[in-house]
């Protein structure tokens, strides 16, 4: 028996193989001139030789002493046909050193190729993947990419496959604690192909790796910047859609082979832009695209579509999973807003519909206990002041960052009030504000203050009207206590059943209840200004606001 195992040969580095060196070299020539190589060299009979980079690895080896073993028969099968015939171009195993060698045998198997089955194709392309480097050299794999493709076109319109996307509606998903998107996990509509057998390739070819796929699309001439088939590009997004849920369990492929695929799809949907691609899809394609090492090029071009259509957009969509130890992408958001803001031909409808929408995303980051300050304002402020009739939205952000942040400094607290606009603060908001124990009495002061100049605002108003009365006219040249009271009379007679929350439209109510409702409001204010300036009269004279406080040594502004 030792006979014919009187040779070790090692497959690179993992395992030992003792075989009969007489055997092997029968069928490779390569195998016989490393042998005599070795022998040469060591000027002994050399017990053994080391091969590294066999294709397959043992396994392939394994196989070829099978073959060689067997007096060169071996079963040849979809499943290790590329194998055989990679290693059989590696050992030199051509009809030179025997008749009927394997790699004549492995040819003649591939002859077939175009008459298999379409899953036979796809298992022999499959198997490629552990010596991928000798399959594609040899020429095998864009054999059986162009028989993929040959079954692709046999069994499909791929014109008729290019469809128009329509919008997707589904509702955002919430759940307890931080909202998650569902965009990521759920495909939109919009990118779903019309009908399930005009894509009946899609799930089959997505088994291949990232390599082959990139093969794949070369050969069609749309990689990169070259795609410009739509086809394809859903095609790639379902790949990447699918690789990014295998990932979890599978780590066997590193995200920068998916790179150059990542871009040709983002170039591929870029291309088409919104005449295909729904707002809520375009952030879909940004959450799959993001995980695979997109180039800054192609994210600068998406994010640019989708910042275009922010107006678009739910609060949903803007839910981006973070990095950098954050709940949520906020710079992604802040860039987004950015470019929407400078985008010309943004109507005022548009631009107030953006205003609602952040302030819905503030509130619902400001929990995040490491949102910092500096990003809060800069989604808060990325928008102009026009984009907001009312800065109430901003204001309840404000306090629920403020309630998740109790450790904030004055300072930090002042800081962050400064997005505020106080003159579009609605009266109840600025209630709130003034009696909100987290907001710094300043801050309390200047919004008080900015409502009073609303009210000297209404009084020119009630002044020039042709309907004002004497009484009106009274009230709003006096700011004495007993002119309160008047006021207050006026109201209770004739004004029980005004709505104190907000200023009714001129078009459909009296002008008489208009001017009624003004005057409550002017009541309020002014006792809101009294209580203030109670409570700054105490502060005082406990020293709070003295002088010798180095971080309150401005003057107070006056307030009535």
């Amino acid at each position: 028996m030792s006979n014919f195992c009187d040779f070790q040969i090692h497959i690179n580095g993992l395992q030992t193989f003792f075989v009969n060196e007489e055997i092997l070299s029968t069928y490779s020539w390569r195998l016989k001139k490393i042998i005599k190589q070795e022998r040469r060299r060591a000027q002994i009979k050399y017990p053994g030789i080391e091969i590294d980079d066999f294709p397959g690895g043992p396994d392939g080896f394994e196989l070829i002493s099978r073959f060689c073993y067997s007096n060169g028969r071996i079963t040849i099968t979809v499943s290790n046909v590329s194998l055989l015939h990679c290693c059989a171009v590696f050992l030199g195993m051509t009809e030179k050193v025997s008749t009927n060698n394997l790699l004549k045998q492995t040819e003649t198997f591939l002859e077939g190729l175009f008459d298999w089955s379409w899953k036979e194709i796809l298992v022999c392309l499959k198997s490629c993947e552990s010596f991928l480097n000798y399959a594609d050299s040899s020429g095998l794999v864009d054999k059986l990419i162009c028989a993929v493709i040959a079954k692709i076109a046999q069994n499909s319109d791929i014109g008729s496959l290019i469809v128009t996307s329509s919008s997707s509606s589904s509702s955002p998903e919430t759940t307890s604690g931080f909202r998650v998107s569902s965009s990521f996990r759920n495909t939109p509509e919009s990118l779903k192909p019309s009908s399930s057998s005009k894509a009946w390739w899609f799930d089959d070819v997505s088994i291949l790796p990232p390599k082959i796929i990139e093969k794949l699309i070369q050969s069609l001439g749309a990689y990169g910047s070259e795609n410009n088939s739509l086809i394809l590009t859903r095609f790639l997004l379902h790949y990447l859609k699918v690789s990014a849920q295998r990932k979890k369990s599978n780590t066997s492929h590193t995200s920068s082979e998916f790179g150059g695929l990542a871009d040709t799809a983002t170039h591929g949907v870029i291309l088409v832009g919104k005449k295909v691609f729904s707002c809520r899809a375009l952030f879909w394609v940004l959450r799959i695209v993001s995980g695979f090492g997109i180039s800054k090029e192609y994210r600068l071009g998406l994010e640019r579509l989708i910042g275009g259509m922010l107006d678009e957009a739910t609060l949903d969509d803007l839910l981006v999973s973070g990095h950098d130890r954050g709940v949520y992408d906020v710079n992604l958001v802040i860039r987004l807003i950015r470019v929407f803001a400078k985008s010309e031909g943004v109507s005022v409808q548009k631009l107030r519909k953006a205003g609602r929408l952040i302030d819905k995303y503030l509130g619902e980051i400001s929990p995040d206990q490491n949102l910092k300050i500096s990003k809060f304002l800069g989604v808060a402020e990325s928008l102009p002041d026009s984009a907001r009739d009312c800065f109430d939205g901003a204001y309840r952000a404000i306090d629920i960052y403020l309630e998740s942040h109790p450790t904030l400094s004055f300072e930090e607290r002042s800081r962050l009030c400064r997005c505020l606009n106080y003159e579009k603060l609605s009266l109840e908001a600025c209630k709130e504000l003034a009696k909100n124990p987290k907001i710094p009495p300043r801050v309390a002061i200047q919004a008080l203050i900015s409502q009073q100049s609303k009210v000297t605002a209404t009084e020119e108003f009630v002044h020039a009207s042709p309907c004002s009365t004497a009484s009106a006219s009274n009230h709003f040249n006096s700011h004495s206590h007993s002119s309160s009271y008047s006021q207050m009379v006026l109201y209770n007679n004739g004004g029980a059943g005004a709505d104190k929350d907000s200023f009714p439209e001129e078009s459909s109510l009296d002008t008489k209840l208009n001017l009624q409702r003004m005057q409550w409001r002017v009541v309020e204010l002014e006792k809101l200004c009294r209580e203030m300036k109670g409570q700054m009269s105490k502060m005082v004279k406990n020293n709070v606001l003295s002088s010798s406080t180095p971080t309150h040594g401005r003057a107070l502004p006056r307030l009535c």
